[in-house]
C-alpha cells in the first residue's frame, strides 16, 4: 500500500524521542517500511532523514514556539494549522491509499478530508476541548478511529463508544528491547521530565525503599527540573541524559525495577512496556490505563502517599523477570500491532463495514 503518515510536529520524529507520540510515529514508519509499503512521512522537516519526508513545517515548531503548546498562542496556531491544511492537500493529490493521522489536529478530521482519502485516526491524548468535538464529529465510511487502552477508550466516549473506534494497543520491537535475565538492585525511571510524569514521586519512593534511582529522558518543563528535581540529585539519585535507544534500552536493562509515575490519566505508558520487555517488573501509580497495561508485572498503588510506591517497590522487586517480559511478548508486540493496523487500513478502504475486534 501506499501510506501517508501524519505525525505530530511539536518535536522532530527523530531518535532519541522525545515522547511517545514522536516515538510511535517513527515506528510505524519503520514498521510499515520494513513490510514492504511506500510510506511518506508528513512531519517537521527535521525528522529523520532515513525516510520519505514530506515536510509539514520546516522544523519543528517547539523550536520556533518555545513553550506555547496548549496555551492558545494565536501565532502558534495559524503556524501549525497553516502547515497540515496543505499537507492535507497534498496527501488528498498525492495517490495515497490510506492516512495513517497521528497529528492532534482537527484539519485532517473533517469529513470533506476523510472522504477523499482512507483515514485512520490514532488518539494518543486524553480528550480536551479544543480537540473533542471534532473527533465526535468525525466519523464516518472513511474514518476509523483508534485508542491506546480501554481506559482511554472510557474518557473519550464514557456512555459507549461507537463500532468505528477500536483499541490499539501500542507495540515494542523486543529485539530492540533485549531482556536481561538479572538487574543491579537499582531503580529507573524514563520519559518526559514534566510533572504530569510524576518523576518527584519516584524519586520519593526511592529515598524511602533505601534505593538508588537513575532518571532518563528530556527536560521538558525547566521549571520542573529546576524547582523539584535537580535539587534532589546527588548521591544515590541521578539523572543520566536523554539517550538514544539503543543507550536507553542498555541502562533500563540493567536496572532492578521500572518506576512509572503518571500524574494524569495516562493514555497507555510506552515507557512501562519498554522497561518490562527488558525484564523490569514495574512499581507505579495506578493512574489512567497504568493497570491495564502492567497486569500482574508490577505493583500498582494510588496517587498520594510516596510510602505507598516505596513498598509497591518491594513487592514488584519480588515479580520474576520473565514474567513482564511474557506480558509485552504476548500482548504489546511490534508484530502484533502492525498485523493491526494493516488490518485496520484494510477495513477503512473496504468501505462501510466497521472493525468488530478490540484489543
Amino acid at each position: 500500500m501506499r501510506i501517508a503518515l501524519l505525525a505530530h510536529i511539536r518535536h522532530p520524529v527523530a531518535p532519541p524521542f522525545t515522547g511517545g507520540m514522536e516515538a510511535h510515529s517513527w515506528h510505524l514508519a519503520e514498521g510499515l517500511t520494513a513490510r514492504g509499503h511506500d510510506v511518506v512521512l508528513f512531519a517537521s522537516g527535521d525528522s529523520d532523514p532515513r525516510f520519505a519526508i514530506d515536510a509539514v513545517v520546516p522544523v519543528h515548531h517547539e523550536r520556533v514556539f518555545p513553550g506555547l503548546e496548549h496555551r492558545g498562542d494565536p501565532g502558534l496556531r495559524a503556524h501549525v494549522d497553516a502547515g497540515y491544511a496543505a499537507a492535507c492537500d497534498r496527501i488528498a493529490a498525492g495517490g495515497f491509499d490510506v492516512l495513517h493521522n497521528n497529528s492532534l489536529s482537527r484539519l485532517p478530521l473533517e469529513r470533506r478530508r476523510t472522504g477523499q482519502v482512507p483515514t485512520v485516526t490514532s488518539l494518543h491524548v486524553p480528550p480536551y476541548d479544543a480537540l473533542r468535538g471534532f473527533v465526535h464529529a468525525s466519523l464516518g465510511l472513511g474514518h476509523r478511529i483508534t485508542v491506546t487502552s480501554q481506559a482511554q477508550l472510557q474518557t473519550w466516549w464514557p456512555a459507549g463508544a461507537p463500532p468505528e473506534v477500536s483499541v490499539l494497543h501500542n507495540g515494542v520491537d523486543p529485539a530492540a528491547w533485549p531482556f536481561r535475565d538479572r538487574g543491579d538492585g537499582s531503580a529507573v525511571w524514563s520519559g518526559r521530565l514534566a510533572a504530569i510524569k510524576g518523576a518527584h514521586h519516584a524519586i520519593a519512593a526511592a529515598r524511602l525503599a533505601g534505593i538508588p534511582l537513575t532518571l532518563y529522558g528530556p527536560i521538558e518543563e525547566p521549571d520542573y527540573w529546576a524547582d523539584r528535581i535537580a535539587p534532589q540529585l546527588g548521591g544515590p539519585i541521578r539523572y543520566g541524559g536523554h539517550l538514544d535507544g539503543r543507550a536507553l534500552a542498555a541502562a533500563i536493562g540493567s536496572a532492578s525495577v521500572f518506576l512509572f509515575t503518571p500524574c494524569w490519566d495516562e493514555p497507555f505508558g510506552l515507557v512501562a512496556i519498554e522497561a518490562m520487555a527488558c525484564g523490569l517488573p514495574i512499581a507505579g501509580l495506578a493512574n489512567g490505563a497504568a493497570p491495564e497495561v502492567v497486569g500482574e508485572a508490577g505493583c500498582l498503588v494510588p496517587e498520594g502517599d510516596d510510602a505507598d510506591l516505596a513498598r509497591a517497590i518491594g513487592v514488584a522487586l519480588a515479580i520474576p523477570r520473565t514474567v513482564p517480559q511474557a506480558r509485552v511478548l504476548r500482548l504489546f508486540s511490534r508484530d502484533l500491532w502492525l498485523d493491526r493496523c494493516e488490518a485496520l487500513y484494510a477495513q477503512v478502504r473496504a468501505g462501510p463495514a466497521p472493525a468488530t475486534w478490540v484489543g
